[in-house]
């Protein structure tokens, strides 16, 4: 059985400025569908906002988010972005915490690689993992 699993972020009419904002940080395409593009009837939230949106990046990651009635923008949840280019992790961590705050410096870990965590000021948490500590 072959499968993939996405990232689904929920918030309160704010997806659609959260999915400009991860567009300038990642790149890659991005497309939005917005309430007014498929009305339903008895559907809650602004027609400006987002029914589902994607960002997918060059290398295949998606990221999914849509504005829900009722959201808080966070939740029990952190998406981890792991690889090897220890200063592009590092660049992401620097700009994801613009507006945000920083709950872990990106710097070298105990276990030989580089690790940070940060929560934007959308409150999704990020956590930042690779390279080689050693180098």
């Amino acid at each position: 059985m072959t499968f993939q699993a996405t990232p689904y972020m929920q918030f309160n009419g704010q997806a659609s400025e959260a999915l400009d904002f991860y567009h300038d940080v990642f790149g890659g395409t991005l497309d939005v569908m917005r309430y007014k593009d498929m009305p339903m009837e008895g559907m809650e939230g602004d027609p400006e906002w987002v029914m589902h949106g994607s960002l997918t990046l060059d290398n295949g990651v998606t990221f999914f988010a849509a504005d829900s009635p009722g959201s808080h923008g966070h939740g029990n949840v952190a998406i981890c972005v792991w690889g090897d280019d220890a200063s592009q992790l590092e660049q992401f961590h620097s700009r994801l915490q613009e507006g945000g705050e920083v709950q872990i410096p990106f710097e070298a870990s105990p276990w030989g690689a580089y690790f940070g965590q940060v929560i934007d000021s959308y409150g999704i948490v990020w956590m930042l993992e690779g390279g080689d500590s050693d180098k």
